[in-house]
């Protein structure tokens, strides 16, 4: 296998011999921002878009709505968070109190969940924050998909017409558990359901683009947990069909206190290996030149986002499902001063200039690229000149300690300080989009994609601010995306990481309860990751 340092030397963007890797920016350049808080344009914002509560069907009575947004903004000081319970029927309000028969899921989250959050923010709880709610669809043939549709751009209030409507066309729901009315009005419109095959779920797609074109987005949940679910022909038609609702991978998943980490519950062979995780991120995001890098190859702007799917921790049982809202799995967003509403959230969403990171490994990251033309940041693009010589910035920060609880269901931090072993640079090349019904169409990889340099503590150094910085000049001669991951492992370590590539997760187990779970927790934080979203590098 050749080496990263050779693999970086034969790169199709070099790193020029008058700026190697310095420690610090280059003053020469121009490049001496501040500290990321003090950007005068905005600000980084961080949040959730997978969370459940009691109302949803897996979850536990413990599991309030009161108490997760306790949990999500006081505890781990999250900024914005999407209520996603499962778009099936629901038999309990927003407290756990038994509802007279069950119902739709559309009618308790309008009656109990937004109600109860509207009246918090109203008394001054939780004002600040942005809170809203959407919804968790079992997709047709696929697996789940988050859907999110606002009433208008000016504020962040649920369509919850819209989530009516669309939970009876596009899931297979008893007609009898829709409020009779309802059912009799989208009956004179002669509203079909169409709920069961793969060509159902590009239509309740086309349904949101039609109808919320301004206000609507989905995330791809979890998507390698079970076998067959997708292929990478799927996700092509996905975003092709709606790119600006379907712009969201879920890479680094929730669900991180199951034995099977993320909840991939898959049998252990081989054949299977497309539907782990690797360092608890699903395998379309982890695998270098996987699918991911073939979406961004064809300079599409899909993101990665990490998310907690929340439903419970450990439930009276010992059964143990994931951390709460901002305890393990964060995003990082970057929100301009003007952004205001669903519009303002949905804009930054989209502009994907954003990172995931699991357990607080850093806190706070610049990725920049400095040219002729400007300057780019993450989910943007800069254009220069063919040969120009142009200036990554790679600046990142890491707390003083993280969430890690020891042991897990008490009080105590253990004030694990996280420290990040290596980041590295990845650069694939940018093509034209493949066309439908060609075979380039359900080509899953992108050849080019490779480490370029892998950065360790000997390349970067830390300011008194507490960030650490790296400086490259790269000639450009190609277009091409640039992205980061980092990690608190070493490029080689038994059964966690081979040449720096994550390794398949595999089962915590154990007979004893406390042990087992305390286990669990001890493997997520000993295998911390980030990844950033790239920047495109287009040469004129």
């Amino acid at each position: 296998m050749m080496s990263v340092s050779r693999r970086f030397k034969y790169a199709s963007l070099v790193v020029g011999a008058a700026a190697l890797l310095t420690g610090g920016f280059s003053q020469a350049a121009g490049l001496t921002p501040g500290p990321i808080s003090t950007d005068p344009a905005g600000k980084w914002t961080t949040g959730d878009l997978h969370v459940h509560t009691v109302q949803s069907d897996d979850s536990r009575a413990t599991q309030t709505l009161d108490f997760l947004l306790g949990k999500s903004f006081t505890s781990y000081k999250l900024d914005w968070l999407a209520l996603t319970n499962h778009l099936r029927s629901s038999a309990y309000d927003n407290n756990g109190n038994a509802l007279p028969k069950p119902m739709a899921f559309a009618y308790p989250m309008e009656s109990y969940e937004i109600q109860r959050v509207r009246a918090l923010q109203a008394a001054g709880t939780y004002a600040d924050k942005l809170i809203f709610s959407g919804a968790e669809w079992d997709m047709p043939t696929h697996d789940h998909m988050g859907v999110m549709l606002f009433a208008d751009e000016s504020s962040l209030n649920t369509a919850t017409q819209g989530v009516r409507e669309f939970q009876y066309r596009f899931t297979t729901l008893a007609e009898n558990l829709f409020d009779p009315v309802d059912v009799a009005a989208w009956k004179s419109r002669n509203i079909a359901r169409t709920n069961s095959t793969a060509a159902d779920a590009l239509t309740a797609l086309g349904w949101l683009k039609a109808n919320y074109a301004k206000t609507s987005f989905v995330t791809l949940n979890h998507p390698s947990r079970n076998p067959g679910k997708y292929t990478i022909s799927d996700l092509r038609q996905m975003n092709d069909l709606a790119p600006d609702q379907m712009f969201m991978i879920e890479g680094m998943v929730g669900n991180q206190m199951e034995p099977d980490r993320g909840g991939y519950t898959s049998a252990y062979t081989d054949a299977n290996l497309p539907n782990r995780t690797y360092g608890g991120t699903d395998a379309i995001v982890a695998k270098l030149g996987g699918m991911w890098d073939a979406l961004l190859g064809e300079g599409r702007r899909i993101w990665n986002i990490a998310d907690s799917d929340s439903h419970f921790k450990i439930d009276a049982a010992s059964n143990s499902s994931g951390y709460y809202p901002g305890e393990y799995a964060k995003n990082y967003l970057w929100m301009p001063d003007s952004a205001q509403g669903a519009a303002g959230l949905i804009a930054s969403l989209r502009a994907g200039r954003s990172f995931g990171v699991f357990g607080d490994l850093i806190d706070a990251l610049d990725f920049r690229v400095v040219g002729s033309s400007g300057t780019a940041f993450m989910g943007q693009e800069i254009k220069v000149g063919a040969g120009e010589k142009i200036k990554f910035t790679i600046r990142f920060k890491s707390p003083e300690f993280n969430n890690y609880l020891k042991p897990v269901d008490g009080n105590q931090l253990a004030y694990m300080k996280p420290v990040v072993d290596h980041v590295d640079l990845i650069v694939g090349d940018v093509t034209e989009k493949a066309a439908p019904g060609t075979p380039a169409y359900a080509v899953a990889t992108n050849a080019s994609t490779r480490v370029l340099q892998r950065f360790t503590a000997a390349d970067w150094k830390v300011g008194k601010d507490g960030y650490a910085s790296i400086t490259v000049q790269i000639e450009a001669r190609k277009n091409q995306y640039f992205r980061l991951r980092g990690t608190n492992l070493a490029p080689n370590v038994a059964g966690l990481t081979a040449n720096g590539e994550p390794l398949p997760d595999q089962k915590t187990t154990g007979a004893d309860n406390n042990a087992r779970v305390n286990a669990i927790n001890d493997r997520n934080y000993s295998s911390l990751w980030f990844y950033s979203n790239p920047v495109f590098v287009t040469v004129r």
